[in-house]
């Protein structure tokens, strides 16, 4: 488990990583995603429906115990980061339908992430289970400082563009120190963890970027918007699955939940940045094609 110490620098952190969410917008923003229902609808199914559908299937198939379970269809329920921006930005994503799907899911997470948690895990009862309350404030409290980064960016773009650049760097490094605090203390449990909790922790991310990128190609979004929201419903907001859980359990509990997301927050870093690099090529060839399309072709004298 992480001590006293750490668990309030990480809720420090995310406090940081939200006021730097937050100063990465702008009203306008607002006014533009409102024109684009399509959007927000397809935010909302991948990441409220089609994600928290996908961690209580693999919860269920790998016949997890309560307290892995849990910690694995929590993370499937939670909405996605700026760490994903950061991803799409590298990837040569669709970076205005990636923030757009960050603010969406953000903004709505106080509500519907204690639904969907207490729907997909009302079979899971007693001393395992989350309230939804107290997920429901965990999220509202980090929305004020989402709101405080919205009026800072209007009051001084510059500073919003400073906290914009520290909130997204600082997503990275919240993993890398969870990773680094956490895994050395705990490596004998990591190496007596099943199989199973590691295919779970991994699929939820590998899984997640196939389902997203077939829906989106099934409602008819282009192959670059597809990778796009392949990345959204890939990489789930780690940091505040870890938040959560410290914030709920205590001791022994808390060691068992808190495994799969430290284990996700691991793994999604390496297993995004694999997919990154193939989207980027695979952008990088649709682009060289686009331009070769536009060469007029040379019109050659025929020979006497």
């Amino acid at each position: 488990m992480l001590t006293e110490l750490e668990t309030r620098l990480l809720g420090v952190m995310m406090m940081i990583i939200m006021l730097g969410m937050g100063a990465s917008l702008t009203f306008k923003d607002f006014r533009i995603a409102l024109r684009k229902p399509a959007g927000i609808g397809i935010c909302i199914v991948t990441t409220y429906l089609l994600t928290p559908i996908l961690g209580w299937t693999l919860a269920t198939a790998l016949k997890l115990p309560a307290p892995w379970a849990v910690g694995l269809i929590l993370m499937a329920c939670l909405p996605g980061g700026t760490t994903s921006n950061i991803f799409n930005y590298f990837s040569k994503g669709v970076l205005s339908l990636s923030i757009l799907m960050t603010i969406v899911s953000t903004l709505i997470a106080f509500v519907m992430v204690p639904i969907t948690l207490g729907i997909f895990t009302a079979g899971i009862e007693g001393e395992w289970k989350i309230p939804p309350e107290n997920v429901a404030q965990v999220l509202f409290v980090l929305l004020v400082p989402t709101l405080i980064g919205v009026f800072l960016r209007k009051w001084n773009p510059n500073v919003g563009a400073t906290l914009e650049l520290v909130g997204g760097a600082l997503g990275i490094v919240v993993i890398l120190f969870l990773i680094v605090s956490w895994v050395p203390r705990n490596h004998q449990l990591l190496a007596s963890t099943p199989w199973q909790v590691y295919f779970g922790a991994v699929g939820l991310g590998v899984f997640g970027f196939v389902v997203g990128y077939v829906f989106a190609r099934l409602v008819r979004q282009d192959k670059r918007r597809a990778r796009t929201i392949s990345l959204e419903m890939g990489i789930q907001n780690g940091p505040l699955g870890v938040l959560i859980v410290l914030l709920t359990f205590k001791g022994e509990m808390q060691q068992q939940v808190l495994l799969i997301p430290v284990l996700y927050s691991l793994f999604i870093v390496l297993t995004s940045t694999v997919i990154t690099v193939w989207f980027r090529r695979i952008t990088a060839r649709e682009e060289v094609a686009r331009d070769q399309a536009k060469v007029p072709t040379t019109l050659i004298a025929p020979t006497s």
